[in-house]
């Protein structure tokens, strides 16, 4: 049984200028997506142990935790629906598995100068519906995307945008009113994929009815079952080996993991550590982690009381052992956090200080803030995510030490997304996966004022000089200068502790030894496209 883990090093804004104006990927590669990978790592492995390549074709079958909220790229907030998404549209600019930015729908482009970037399209791209793609294609989607009847929450991605126009049918010039050094991660976030601009002049409900030009197109989805992609014949690339996925919604984990045992799916997500023995043991199963982006924290929602007051968020902050959580509840399988930027993450500083567990410091804290004899509040978490609620019932008896009395509320996962986008909170356990790499969509969207409740500050953080040094860092093309301002935000950040920093998650899943070349980014995310199987799934009854 083998174990397999990989790592990446930080994108550094500097290595955009070595892919700013490069052709086509290594010919014969498939093309396209965010990244991070376990088959690079295990192929030398594989060709030791004489494994087989796997046959054509098939039906590779998923059980996850949670169902996508909504297939419409310019409205997804949630990993689950990126992980399908990814495989449905493309994006000018996507992260091959080695985490470098290249060109896919773009075959090359360019910097003209400090305002101006120009990107020199494919021809010969159909999307699923037929619709050709050109340069039009592209302006209808970031006219969609930035129209503010469109509400998309990550809009801000694309905020010092000033224009995307069509130079001639395959060129495109986009232009900001301000320098914007995270431009080209930001066009490989999930969110810009491009969608078929038929689909988008007919007003279809693209929630339900995705068209884009990847390897997948959808097949079917019920809602809170399972969603069925199917290869899309007429793909520009190299075709998906695969027929069928289906991605089963499984919210309870000893249910994926009996389906794992028993043939009945190829992959499991989300493993707990206290399992990762039980599936490690099985002789048709390895278990693959991957170092995610992302952090885990616990929000405060900075605008109401008692959390409105920094010594509070503070006192909190250290009365809870995060050690106590990376090593009892996830048995090492993650780094304790404390700030919310990983060290994998271009932009990250090593030199932050952060707030440690002190209980007695918590204490005096609360004391000065005037709750000494404690106060009672609620912290929700969603409901199919066993280890944040093992978290939340972590902080429940240690806060309790303090005399804090914390009720804890379960929730479904789509009403508990718009519970906490809504502010109807006092305290909620939440990840963030940061899609792109860059400390720009890692705080920008979580702490920015700008970008209170659905577009992901869910903790209505409001702070001038931290808004000052982000929007310094967007403009910042100097990586050295970059770097000094972003240490000065995770500074902040720590200081101020709007969110209770709790670990940076290993990702843990299960995957069958029938399957071949499955590879897993940091940012939670996996294509499908490369993956071939070399026996199918039995039914399932779950």
């Amino acid at each position: 049984m083998k174990k397999f883990k990989r790592s990446f090093v930080p994108l550094a804004i500097a290595s955009i200028a070595l892919v700013a104006c490069s052709s086509d990927p290594t010919e014969g590669e498939n093309e396209g997506a965010e990244t991070d990978s376990t088959s690079t790592e295990d192929s030398e492995e594989d060709e030791e142990d004489g494994e087989a390549t796997g046959g054509e074709g098939g039906n590779f079958v998923l059980a996850m935790p949670a169902d996508a909220v909504t297939l419409d790229p310019h409205q997804i907030t949630d990993v689950p629906s990126h992980i399908v998404t990814l495989n449905l549209y493309e994006n000018l600019i996507m992260f091959d598995e080695d985490m470098e930015l290249q060109p896919v729908l773009a075959e090359s482009y360019e910097q003209i100068d400090d305002l101006t970037w120009e990107f020199y399209l494919r021809e010969g791209i159909t999307f699923h519906d037929g619709a050709e793609f050109n340069a039009d294609a592209v302006v209808t989607n970031f006219d969609r995307f930035l129209d503010p009847e469109t509400a998309s929450p990550r809009a801000s991605l694309f905020e010092p945008v000033e224009s995307v126009e069509a130079v001639d049918e395959f060129t495109v010039q986009i232009t900001t009113d301000e320098p914007f050094a995270p431009l080209i991660p930001h066009l490989a976030h999930g969110s810009a994929g491009i969608i078929s601009p038929d689909s988008i002049e007919a007003d279809e409900n693209i929630t339900v009815n995705p068209v884009g030009t990847g390897p997948f197109e959808l097949e079917n989805w019920e809602q809170g079952n399972e969603i069925v992609l199917a290869r899309y014949e007429d793909y520009w690339g190299d075709s998906a080996i695969l027929d069928n996925v289906t991605l089963k919604v499984v919210p309870e984990q000893s249910t994926r993991m009996a389906m794992i045992e028993q043939g009945e799916a190829h992959f499991m997500q989300q493993i707990e550590p206290a399992n990762v023995g039980r599936i490690e043991s099985l002789d048709n199963v390895e278990v693959v982690t991957q170092e995610g982006f992302g952090i885990d924290y616990i929000g405060f929602n900075t605008s109401v009381e008692p959390f409105d007051d920094p010594l509070v968020r503070q006192a909190l902050s250290m009365a809870l052992d995060s050690e106590a959580i990376v090593e009892g509840l996830y048995e090492g399988y993650g780094q304790v956090a404390t700030n919310p930027l990983n060290d994998i993450v271009n932009g990250a500083s090593a030199d932050v200080e952060g707030l440690t567990y002190d209980p007695e410091q918590a204490a005096e804290l609360l004391a000065e803030a005037g709750y000494e004899d404690g106060f009672s509040a609620t912290l929700i978490t969603n409901d199919a995510n066993p280890m944040r609620v093992q978290i939340a019932e972590l902080a429940q008896d240690q806060f309790g030490e303090l005399g804090i009395d914390i009720s804890i509320e379960q929730m479904e996962w789509g009403a508990y997304l718009d519970r906490v986008d809504s502010g109807d909170t006092e305290m909620f356990i939440l990840g963030w996966s940061i899609s792109s790499g860059d400390a720009d969509n890692g705080l920008h969207p979580l702490f920015h004022s700008d970008n209170v409740g659905a577009n992901g500050n869910q903790t209505f953080f409001e702070n001038d000089e931290l808004d000052e040094l982000l929007d310094a860092a967007r403009e910042e093309m100097d990586e050295d200068a970059r770097q000094e301002l972003y240490q000065q935000a995770q500074q902040i950040l720590a200081d101020e502790a709007p969110m209770i920093y709790t670990l940076h998650t290993d990702y843990v899943v299960g995957v069958a030894d029938s399957v071949n070349d499955f590879i897993h980014y940091p940012n939670g995310q996996f294509p499908f496209w490369q993956i071939s199987i070399s026996e199918e799934a039995g039914d399932s009854s779950y």
